[in-house]
């Protein structure tokens, strides 16, 4: 029996089983760019919290610093000693 569009079954069977992957595999697509995207992000909440963890590192050893040093000024002033330092 002849097509009255004129084309081949078996050319409409590849393009119809061609469209039928393509929506197949869309939503895995779809999903591993989410996931992709969520990973980055987690990534980068992980390293700007550690960076300010070291900041806040640094920002604790200059105080520490900051009041040892005036409290063994302190100490030095009129002639007093602070025990056991």
């Amino acid at each position: 029996m002849a097509n009255p569009l004129g084309v081949d079954s078996r050319v409409t069977d590849a393009v119809t089983q061609t469209n039928v992957k393509v929506v197949a595999e869309s939503p895995a697509a779809a999903l591993s760019v989410v996931y992709q995207l969520l990973s980055q992000a987690v990534g980068l909440s992980m390293q700007n919290s550690s960076n300010q963890q070291q900041a806040m590192q640094q920002i604790s050893t200059a105080t520490v610093t900051v009041a040892v040093k005036m409290i063994l000024s302190a100490a030095g002033e009129g002639g007093k000693s602070v025990p056991g330092v």
